[in-house]
C-alpha cells in the first residue's frame, strides 16, 4: 500500500513537472485553427475562388510580362502604325507604333499599384479616424463627422480632376489625391460599427487597467473589425481601378509618356471601329481585375459572416 501510495504521488509530481503549451502557443494555435476555418468556408465559394485565381493571374502578368517581349511600353516601331495583332506584335500597335502588349503590361501594373495604394491608405485613414470618433464620444465625435459629412458633399471628383492635371498626372500625386478624397464613406461605416464596440467588456477592462486612448482604438477596436475592414479593402480596389481609368479616360489621371490602363481606353475609343483592338484589350483587362476584385469581395464577406449560407456550405 505504502509503495503504491509512493508511486503515485511520484507520477503526479512528474505529471506536475510535465511542460505545458505556453498561452501564446495557445494563443497562435486557435488563431490558426480560426483562419483554416475561414479559408475552408471561402474556398467552398467557387466564384470566389475564380476571382482569386484571376485577380492572381493579373498579378503575375503585370510582373513577369515585360519578359515575353522585346518591346517597351515606350518604345516605337515605325514600320508597323496601326498594327493589329501580329506574331511580332501580339496585341497590335497603337496610332505611334507602340506595342499594346507591353503598353498593356505596364499599364495594369501602374493600374494595380495606384488601386492597392490607395485602397490600403485610405482604408488606414477611415480606420483610425471612424473608430477613434466613436470612442471618444462627445464633441470629438460630432465634429469629426460634421467634417466627413462635409467632405462627401463636396465635389471631389472635379477637385480630382484639377489637382491632377495641374501636377501633370503623376501617379504619386493621384494615389495622395483619390486617399484625400476617398477614406469618407468607409469612415462613416466603421464608426457606426465602432460605437457599438466602445460598449463591450473588452474596452472598460482596458481602461480600468490604464490603457491609453489610443492603444484602445489601435490594440481593441480596430481589431475586432477585421471582416468590415478586409471586404472593405478588396473592394475598395474595384474602386480605385475605375476612378483611376475615368480620370485617364477623360485625360486628367495618369498622362502620357507614363501609361496606365484608363489611358489606354482613352486612345483606343476613338479608333473602336478601325482599330477594334486598342479598346479591346485594356478593357478586357479592367473587366478582369473589377469583376476578379468584386468576386473576391463577395467570398470574403460571405465566409467571415457566421450567418452566411453560402459560407457554410449551403445555397442562397
Amino acid at each position: 500500500m505504502t509503495a503504491d501510495m509512493t508511486a503515485d504521488a511520484s507520477y503526479g509530481a512528474a505529471s506536475d513537472r510535465t511542460p505545458q503549451p505556453s498561452r501564446s502557443v495557445r494563443t497562435a494555435g486557435r488563431q490558426h485553427d480560426v483562419a483554416r476555418f475561414y479559408v475552408r468556408r471561402f474556398v467552398r465559394n467557387r466564384l470566389a475562388v475564380a476571382g482569386a485565381v484571376i485577380f492572381l493571374l493579373l498579378v503575375v502578368f503585370s510582373a513577369t510580362g515585360d519578359a515575353f517581349t522585346s518591346y517597351a511600353y515606350s518604345d516605337t516601331d515605325f514600320a508597323a502604325l496601326t498594327q493589329p495583332p501580329s506574331a511580332v506584335h501580339w496585341f497590335g500597335t497603337n496610332q505611334g507604333g507602340n506595342d499594346i502588349y507591353a503598353s498593356a503590361v505596364h499599364g495594369l501594373r501602374r493600374s494595380l499599384t495606384i488601386a492597392v495604394s490607395v485602397s490600403v491608405l485610405t482604408l488606414a485613414v477611415a480606420a483610425v479616424v471612424g473608430s477613434s470618433a466613436a470612442y471618444f464620444g462627445g464633441r470629438a465625435e460630432k465634429a469629426t463627422l460634421a467634417v466627413i459629412h462635409f467632405l462627401l458633399v463636396v465635389p471631389s471628383f472635379l477637385i480630382l480632376a484639377l489637382v491632377s492635371n495641374r501636377l501633370a498626372g503623376d501617379w504619386r500625386v493621384l494615389i495622395v489625391v483619390l486617399t484625400v478624397f476617398g477614406w469618407m464613406s468607409t469612415a462613416r461605416i466603421i464608426w457606426s460599427v465602432s460605437t457599438s464596440l466602445r460598449e463591450r467588456d473588452f474596452v472598460a477592462a482596458a481602461e480600468f487597467m490604464g490603457v491609453s486612448p489610443l492603444r484602445i482604438v489601435v490594440r481593441h477596436i480596430i481589431p475586432n473589425l477585421g471582416s468590415l475592414l478586409i471586404v472593405n479593402l478588396t473592394l475598395g480596389v474595384v474602386t480605385t481601378v475605375l476612378s483611376e481609368t475615368a480620370l485617364s479616360f477623360i485625360g486628367f489621371g495618369v498622362q502620357t509618356p507614363d501609361v496606365s490602363l484608363g489611358t489606354m481606353l482613352a486612345d483606343g475609343a476613338s479608333t473602336i471601329t478601325s482599330a477594334p483592338w486598342l479598346f479591346a484589350f485594356p478593357a478586357g483587362l479592367v473587366v478582369l481585375l473589377t469583376v476578379s476584385m468584386a468576386l473576391i469581395g463577395d467570398g470574403l464577406r460571405d465566409a467571415l459572416d457566421p450567418l452566411s449560407s453560402t459560407g457554410a456550405g449551403g445555397r442562397r
